[in-house]
């Protein structure tokens, strides 16, 4: 089968796997419901129990699984084939650092009592503030810059969120941000998913432009040049990457809180289904952190006894051993 032809099917059957995981995950769920009655229900307007908990609690969290796991996985895929390093993550940039600070800035300030918009919308600006200082220290410098910039700002924004948690006079106050920086789609609502939207499509369609770049890039800087892509200044490929990563990554870590080994992981699993080639990943990887994250949304849900289990602390738990037996395999291959 030609690569081509066989990313196409991958797609589908990614797609396919999205759509059917949508699905399940509004029909189930802590409280039992008849499905199908409750749909009607919801068609109709009427305002019954089950519609109500289709449409106010199962249908956004379903939505934001879609929209944070694709990014993820979008994000990851775009940042290892630009930076071509298989560990370059949404992290790596420091924008997900920012907008927990934003976020953590709003529980120590208090107003989380304001409006149940303040802390997605702190997270947001700490996100949208830690891109402009990332662009700013760039430049239009190279990977290098990039990859130092980032990490500088990861450890200034984590020094930082660690002293407003040092700072914070209440125990509560302490537990409720922890508890939403490992990150989680509980209780989250359309006022979220809205938050989240604009940020995401941007950021996506930004990293989606750079595919053509990034082909050409695996032959090296010098040869992507002279194929006339201009890879820095205000229009270049790094530009564009960059801008759009911490759009979408500031948008999703601002209403989830942090989900790490999605961006990793999923780009890994994928990359040999399509060839190697960069711009044949990226939408598989937009679809298969979707799927990914609905799995595991579905599962915390489902398997939760007593409280319920934080989703960025089962990633974690998932995508540590993928990763290891990746290293495994790398190591007898190269053995």
């Amino acid at each position: 089968m030609k690569p081509a032809h066989q990313t196409m099917l991958l797609n589908v059957m990614l797609l396919a796997g999205v759509m059917g995981l949508f699905v399940t995950s509004l029909m189930w769920g802590e409280t039992r419901i008849m499905f199908s009655h409750a749909l009607a229900d919801l068609l109709a307007g009427r305002h019954t129990a089950g519609a109500i908990i289709v449409e106010r609690l199962r249908l956004p969290r379903t939505l934001l699984a879609i929209l944070v796991g694709g990014t993820l996985g979008l994000s990851g895929a775009v940042l290892q084939g630009y930076l071509r390093n298989p560990l370059a993550d949404p992290g790596i940039l420091g924008v997900s650092g920012g907008a927990a600070l934003g976020a953590v800035s709003v529980f120590y300030t208090g107003l989380m009592q304001v409006s149940i918009a303040a802390l997605p919308l702190g997270g947001l600006t700490g996100a949208l503030c830690a891109a402009a200082v990332l662009m700013g220290l760039v430049g239009r410098g190279g990977t290098l810059v990039l990859l130092l910039a980032g990490a500088a700002l990861s450890s200034f924004a984590a020094a930082l969120t660690t002293l407003v948690l040092n700072l914070v006079p209440s125990p509560y106050a302490s537990f409720e941000i922890m508890h939403w920086l490992m990150g989680s789609l509980t209780d989250r609502t359309f006022t979220h998913v809205w938050i989240c939207l604009p940020g995401v499509v941007c950021g996506t369609l930004l990293m989606l432009s750079s595919g053509r770049a990034l082909d050409a890039l695996t032959l090296g800087e010098d040869v992507a040049a002279s194929l006339g892509f201009q890879l820095h200044g205000p229009r270049g490929v790094q530009t564009r990457i960059v801008l759009g990563a911490a759009l979408a990554v500031g948008s999703c870590v601002a209403v989830s809180g942090a989900i790490g080994f999605v961006g990793l992981v999923v780009p890994h699993l994928l990359r040999p289904l399509v060839g190697f080639q960069p711009s044949r990943l990226l939408l598989p990887s937009f679809l298969g952190g979707s799927l990914l994250l609905l799995l595991a949304d579905m599962v915390v849900r489902l398997v939760a006894v007593g409280p319920e289990l934080q989703l960025g602390v089962l990633t974690a738990l998932v995508g540590a051993p993928v990763f290891f037996a990746r290293v495994i395999m790398l190591k007898r291959t190269v053995s």
